[in-house]
C-alpha cells in the first residue's frame, strides 16, 4: 500500500508480518545480496526492477555488512530454487530468518513507473492488515525520509581496523555513517590501513590514529540532519588533512563546504547510472544509491570559506551533481559508489585518486 492509495496484491516472500518504509526502486540486474545488506537502504522498501530475483541464492561472502538493512522487499518472480556453485542458501529463507517482510508476484514494472512519475513515497507491506483504508492510514502515520537522522542507527558501536594488504603505505580514519565492506577492501588493496570510527566520533578521536587522510562513508538518511559529521568535516578541512567522501559522505562534505542539499524525486539506485567525469572527459557507468543530492552550480568555480570548489562529476540522466573538487584544500567527493559491490568497476580509479592526493600532501 503506497501512501497515495495505489495498492498491489501479491504473495508473501520472506517473513510474514508487516513493515513500513520509503518505497524506492533499484535498476540493477544483479547484486541483490549486496543491495539487501547495504546500510544505505535502512528504512527503505526496495523494489527490484529485474524480473527474477534469487537465481544465485545467497552466500557468506557477498554481504556488505553484518545484516540485511532494507525495511522490506518487493520482487516479481522469485527463483524457485537457487543454482550457483557459491550458493549456501535460499534468498527467501534468508529474508525470513532475518525477519524481512517481502512480497512477490507484484507487477514491478507498473510499480516502478508509478514511483518514477510520482516520486519515492511511504509504503507498507502486510500479511496481517488486508483492509486498504486501515493500512493506508498506518502508512500515512509513518515518518518521512526527509528529516530522518539515521546514521546513528547503522554505524559501528566500536572502532575497528582493516589492515592493508601487503606493504602498509598510509593510514585512513573512516567515519562510519553506513559503510560498506568493499570500501575498506578497495583501500586495503592499495596499501591503506583503515580505522573505522562510529558516526559520533570527534576530530580528536580520529586524530588519535595519526591518519594520513579521512574518509566519509556512504549511509542513509537526510544529510540536512547530520550536523555533527558536518562539523567534523569542517575540522578536517581546517587542518588540511586529505578528505574523501562517498555518497552520504559527499553530501556531508558538500554541506561542510557551504552548499545546501535537497531530496531527489525518486533518487538514483542501481548499477547502470552514467556519470561524466569533467576532469578526464570520460563517461563512467556507475553504482548509485542516493535519494538526496548537493545543490551546487555545475559550470563555475564557487568561492567558499575553504577556497574555490568546482563540480567534478555530473549525472548524464538529469544533471545532478555527482562530485565536488576543492581547489585549495585536499578534498574531493563523489555522490555514487566507486567501491561498487555490486556494480561495474569504471570508477575504481577514484581510490587511486585518493591515494595520489595523500601522496601529494605528504610530498609537500
Amino acid at each position: 500500500m503506497l501512501e497515495d492509495g495505489r495498492t498491489f496484491l501479491g504473495s508473501s516472500y520472506g517473513a510474514e508480518g508487516e513493515t513500513f518504509g520509503e518505497a524506492v526502486f533499484t535498476t540493477g540486474m544483479t547484486g541483490y545480496q549486496e543491495t539487501l545488506t547495504d546500510p544505505s537502504y535502512h528504512r527503505q522498501v526496495v523494489v527490484q526492477t529485474a524480473p527474477q530475483i534469487g537465481n544465485t541464492g545467497v552466500n557468506a561472502e557477498d554481504d556488505e555488512s553484518d545484516r540485511i538493512w532494507v525495511a522490506g522487499y518487493v520482487v516479481r518472480d522469485p527463483a524457485r530454487r537457487p543454482s550457483n556453485w557459491r550458493s549456501t542458501g535460499d534468498l527467501g529463507e534468508r529474508l525470513a530468518a532475518e525477519g524481512i517482510v517481502g512480497i512477490s508476484g507484484v507487477d514491478t514494472r507498473a510499480l516502478t513507473r508509478h514511483l518514477r512519475e510520482r516520486g519515492a513515497m511511504r509504503v507498507g507491506i502486510s500479511t496481517l492488515d488486508l483492509d486498504p483504508a486501515s493500512l493506508k492510514a498506518r502508512v500515512l502515520a509513518q515518518p518521512q525520509m526527509t528529516g530522518a537522522d539515521l546514521s546513528a542507527e547503522v554505524t559501528t558501536a566500536e572502532r575497528y581496523t582493516v589492515e592493508a594488504v601487503g606493504e602498509h603505505r598510509y593510514t585512513v580514519a573512516a567515519l562510519d555513517l553506513g559503510i560498506k565492506r568493499n570500501v575498506s577492501r578497495r583501500l586495503a588493496e592499495r596499501g591503506v590501513t583503515t580505522h573505522i570510527f562510529p558516526a559520533s566520533s570527534t576530530i580528536e578521536q580520529l586524530l588519535e590514529v595519526s591518519p594520513d587522510a579521512v574518509f566519509l562513508s556512504p549511509g542513509p538518511g537526510d544529510p540536512a540532519t547530520a550536523d555533527v559529521p558536518v562539523e567534523l568535516a569542517r575540522a578536517v578541512l581546517t587542518r588540511r588533512v586529505p578528505l574523501f567522501g562517498i555518497c552520504f559522505g559527499s553530501q556531508i562534505l558538500g554541506r561542510a563546504l557551504g552548499f545546501g542539499t535537497y531530496k531527489l524525486g525518486y533518487g538514483h539506485r542501481g548499477i547502470n547510472q552514467p556519470v561524466f567525469d569533467k576532469t578526464t572527459g570520460k563517461v563512467e557507468v556507475t553504482s548509485h544509491n542516493h535519494g538526496f543530492a548537493v545543490d551546487a552550480p555545475l559550470n563555475t568555480v564557487i568561492d567558499t570559506e575553504f577556497g574555490g570548489v568546482e563540480v567534478s562529476h555530473v549525472c548524464l540522466n538529469d544533471n545532478v551533481v555527482e562530485g565536488l573538487r576543492a581547489l585549495e584544500v585536499p578534498a574531493f567527493t563523489v555522490q555514487y559508489h566507486p567501491e561498487a559491490a555490486a556494480g561495474p568497476h569504471d570508477a575504481d580509479y577514484l581510490f587511486d585518486r585518493f591515494v595520489e592526493l595523500v601522496e601529494k600532501v605528504e610530498a609537500r
